[in-house]
């Protein structure tokens, strides 16, 4: 599993002006079974996205076709995890420690 972090890097009306095609981004990531969470950081610097993916190589490929990257608009910061425990209903995302 990955958190995908980013961080604007441009005042926020430069992302608002994005934010249409950016939410048109996360919902084909939704819809696609990549993406389990999502939201704004508050304050309003950037945003975190929950991720399930099969490498971080494709979770980065995917931060870098986010239309606020291409906009230059954000950063991304991706830290890949283990989710050994989740709650009953993202029971389905639980993995297992390396043997």
């Amino acid at each position: 599993m990955f958190v995908m972090e980013l961080t604007y890097t441009a005042p926020v009306d430069r992302v608002d002006a994005l934010l249409a095609d950016h939410v048109a981004w996360l919902d084909e990531q939704y819809a696609a079974g990549v993406f389990i969470a999502s939201g704004r950081k508050n304050p309003r610097d950037g945003g975190v996205i929950l991720a399930v993916g099969d490498s971080r190589e494709e979770i980065e490929r995917l931060a870098a076709s986010d239309p606020f990257t291409v906009g230059g608009v954000c950063a991304y910061r991706v830290t890949e995890f283990l989710a050994t425990k989740t709650a009953p209903e993202l029971a389905a995302y639980r993995q297992q420690l390396p043997g």
